[in-house]
């Protein structure tokens, strides 16, 4: 949390903290002051450092009890405590809007259950994969439910899938649907995209599939639904008048915010170049309809006869006139998370100007600030709030008290600059690479796009309106003739060599932004040119340099099971050695788990290199992915039980070398690694190479054994040469063949094993249903404590001389997660 002095000296102005002028004056001690709601924004982004929900009630039972300390004689005493208490009001109004959204749930026992649910479409449906269509659904009233909850409410939104919808619409207006559902669960790693942060973000509660829709023509839409309905009724009505053109997608994204039309090569052109911001209406679409609107607005009042209107009341009309259409088209855009952020930034911005009040630039960004986490608590879960915020607090930084002015294309220029640099280490925090190309395509995009596409696009929306759809060719014309010369801009940008910013610790980038930031700053061309040789070589030194990778190096050897859903991915680690045991599962188009979990949490740990990649077998659930993981890092040995299953997978990497699974004994820093695999099959799952990975100083083996069946567990049993799987005196842990399948893990094969602990790989209530309850019925014969990545997440075992320490990343996991009554607190293995 900012420092009581930092924050005073911000709301200043930087001009420091001068007797006169800090504690003393009545705006400073107003409850309604900068700095309060400076305090207020610090005390809601705290709530989520926080793994257990606070009990807010005591935060607001303490604004009775800490005021009386305010008539302490010492007013830097009494201005200490005041932002105190706002502190504590910010982290009880997040706290008790969170305890709200946690206290929606869908009972333990209606999971999987059909039910019955009444109410309407809240967003524009999107076309999602197996020929689906995915929505949110805000719920009126429930039916079929069968545990009525004592201690809340049952959810008020709903995330769907419309599976086999082919051309069907989902109803506009309120409907009744069959759905079948489960409360919100995602993977859980340390690292990587957390589907369950983001339903918390949403306020979904559960999700689920549509089994059946009803029509319920008597019944009644209110406002959210009537405003959904029109929404839905203008996205329609885009796709009619524009649906022809060659860039509808971009039509749709920048027009209304619809970003359902975008194809995968897309988002990855986007991505590549830095401009997905581009596609979100926010600030910059929002500020534009601000300009335009208030331009002609003044000039059309400044037509009229001088001496009948007063400048004040110009100044409240334009002031009304640019609310109302940015209010518009915020609602015309779906009133999305960005889009609310940057009207309520317009709107206060705007009052500023209105009153041209002499004030530091800080004051209207901290009420900004302040109003947007007033109206939605839950910005801080948003990478969205804290790159805009941080955006505008450079650009502040950099042009408030400049006494020069800059050309608009200089101006462009350091803009790009000062967010480049400063937002380097931002998005380095949220695991986000910093292209290079970003800074070249945003100096043309930029402009492009605010002063070419978006006037085309409302001209043409209009030109289409009046005359009744005439000149719909002539405009579909103009909008593919200036978003082709974007696109193509974009295209060729992307074709450049990629090269990103080199990563480096957070602490070494943020020194270097600080370093480009002052340099942008002031103009003292020896202290720009020495900043610009330091950071320019280290980065130019990042990008030629043809060193080996090094890994980061463990003081405990450690194994790493990966929560990655219905599959398998591991990680095998003693000193700066690393061995992967497969990479998890992968659809193409809609998952991968190499993207999402596997790759974020390796750049995490440091590791740069796999000495040996161990591939199971070639089943999408655990060979998904490779081809990205060799662009990414370079591999060693690559070892699997099928070959021919797994080269396919290569793609762009068909010539690496690939040996089968090695049937022999080998070290890894302080483990012992013994390969096996059937010698009778050579494909499918039959043919995973089984691996043991064993720990001497501690006497600790794991046994990781892809999908083997039972057949090939009675091949092991047999095996004069496997020793150690029956005999093997120290304590033991399994993964468990097939993630716990029947058709595997029998019993004979679990006697011999006899493990201390079984652990399974498998989804939340998947449509396998594993782990089968016989299976985890031997397992608890033979003594096993069973744990299940979609119960637990993320596995750490350390290997410890004294045994094996096992870490579930669910007891670290934040309140939304983890909480008592939540999905994953009550998880249970059959």
């Amino acid at each position: 949390m900012v420092t009581g002095a930092w924050g005073a000296s911000i709301l200043n102005g930087g001009q420091g903290l001068s007797r006169n002028t800090q504690f003393s004056t009545k705006t400073e001690r107003s409850l309604l002051s900068p700095a309060g709601v400076f305090a207020f924004s610090c005390g809601v982004i705290l709530l989520y450092r926080f793994s257990v929900l606070p009990p807010y009630p005591w935060l607001f039972l303490s604004l009775i009890i800490l005021p009386p300390l305010l008539t302490h004689k010492s007013l830097r005493f009494s201005a200490a405590f005041l932002w105190l208490i706002w502190a504590a009001v910010g982290l009880g109004w997040a706290a008790g809007h969170a305890d709200s959204r946690l206290q929606q749930k869908l009972p333990s026992v209606d999971e999987g259950v059909p039910l019955i649910v009444s109410g309407y479409v809240c967003d524009v449906p999107q076309p999602g994969s197996f020929n689906s269509l995915r929505f949110n659904f805000c719920v009126d009233s429930w039916s079929g439910v069968t545990d009525v909850l004592d201690d809340g409410a049952l959810p008020d939104k709903i995330r769907l899938a419309w599976y086999g919808s082919g051309d069907k619409v989902p109803p506009l207006r309120t409907t009744s649907l069959k759905v079948v559902l489960k409360r919100p669960h995602g993977n859980l790693n340390n690292e990587g995209f957390r589907y369950e942060d983001w339903l918390f973000r949403q306020g979904v509660r559960a999700t689920g599939s549509v089994r059946a829709v009803v029509e319920t023509p008597d019944s009644v839409c209110g406002f959210g639904c009537l405003y959904r309905t029109w929404h839905r009724e203008m996205a329609s009505a885009v796709e009619q008048y524009f649906g022809t053109a060659k860039h509808y997608s971009l039509v749709a994204s920048l027009l209304i915010g619809n970003r359902g039309h975008l194809s995968a090569e897309q988002w990855q052109t986007l991505k590549a170049t830095g401009t997905i911001h581009l596609v979100a209406i926010s600030g910059l679409h929002l500020g534009l309809v601000a300009l335009v609107v208030g331009l002609i607005s003044r000039r059309l009042l400044l037509l009229l006869p001088v001496g009948r209107i007063s400048e004040n009341f110009i100044r409240n009309t334009v002031y009304g006139v640019v609310l109302v259409a940015c209010l518009f088209y915020a609602l015309l855009a779906g009133m999305t998370v960005p889009t609310r952020r940057a009207l309520v930034m317009v709107v206060v911005g705007g009052w500023f100007l209105l009153k041209a009040r002499e004030v530091s630039p800080w004051r209207p960004f901290v009420v900004a600030l302040g109003g947007v986490l007033l109206l939605d608590p839950f910005a801080p879960l948003d990478q969205g709030f804290w790159l805009s915020f941080f955006a505008v607090a450079l650009l502040i930084l950099v042009f408030s008290g400049r006494v020069g002015r800059l050309g608009w294309v200089a101006g462009l220029i350091l803009a790009q600059g000062v967010v480049f640099a400063g937002l380097w280490p931002v998005l380095n925090a949220f695991d986000q690479a910093q292209p290079l190309a970003g800074v070249l395509a945003n100096l043309f995009a930029i402009p492009w796009v605010s002063f070419v596409v978006m006037p085309a696009l409302f001209a043409g929306t209009l030109l289409m309106i009046g005359s009744g759809g005439r000149l719909a060719g002539y405009v579909v014309d103009g909008f593919d003739a200036v978003l082709g010369v974007l696109w193509q801009l974009l295209r060729g940008v992307e074709a450049l060599p990629a090269y990103s910013m080199p990563a480096a610790s957070q602490g070494l980038l943020v020194a270097l932004a600080l370093v480009s930031l002052l340099a942008l700053r002031f103009p003292d061309w020896r202290f720009r040119a020495f900043s610009a040789v330091v950071v320019v070589g280290w980065v130019g030194s990042s990008l030629w340099t043809d060193a080996e990778p090094i890994n980061s190096s463990v003081a405990v050897p450690e194994v790493r099971i990966w929560d990655v859903g219905q599959g398998l991915s591991a990680l095998v680690r003693s000193g700066s050695q690393v061995l992967m045991y497969d990479t998890g599962p992968e659809v193409k188009g809609v998952y991968s788990a190499m993207e999402s979990v596997v790759l974020p949490n390796l750049k995490a740990l440091g590791v740069k290199h796999i000495h040996h990649l161990v591939v199971s077998h070639g089943d999408s659930d655990h060979s998904g992915g490779l081809s990205v993981l060799l662009e990414e890092l370079s591999i060693g040995m690559f070892s699997t039980g099928e070959p021919k299953g797994v080269r396919p997978k290569l793609e762009h990497h068909s010539g690496a070398m690939i040996q089968d699974c090695p049937r022999s004994i080998r070290t890894l820093g302080e483990f012992e690694l013994s390969f096996w695999r059937s010698r009778s099959e050579h494909s499918g799952n039959d043919a995973s190479c089984v691996l043991r990975v064993f720990h001497p100083k501690s006497g600790v083996d794991l046994l990781l054994t892809g999908d083997i069946s039972r057949k090939v567990e009675s091949e092991m049993l047999a095996d004069p040469a496997l020793d150690w799987l029956s005999a093997f005196s120290g304590r033991r842990l399994v993964v468990a063949p097939h993630h716990g399948s029947k058709t595997s893990s029998s019993m004979p094969w679990v006697s011999a094993a006899e493990p201390n602990w079984v652990i399974f790989t498998a989804g939340y209530r998947h449509r396998y249903r594993h782990p089968h309850q016989d299976v985890v019925r031997r397992y608890g014969q033979v003594g096993a404590v069973a744990l299940n990545t979609a119960c637990s997440g993320q596995l750490t075992i350390s290997f410890e001389r004294d045994g094996p320490r096992i870490v579930e990343t669910k007891h670290q996991g934040p309140f939304w997660i983890a909480g008592p009554g939540l999905a994953r607190d009550q998880c249970k293995i059959p």
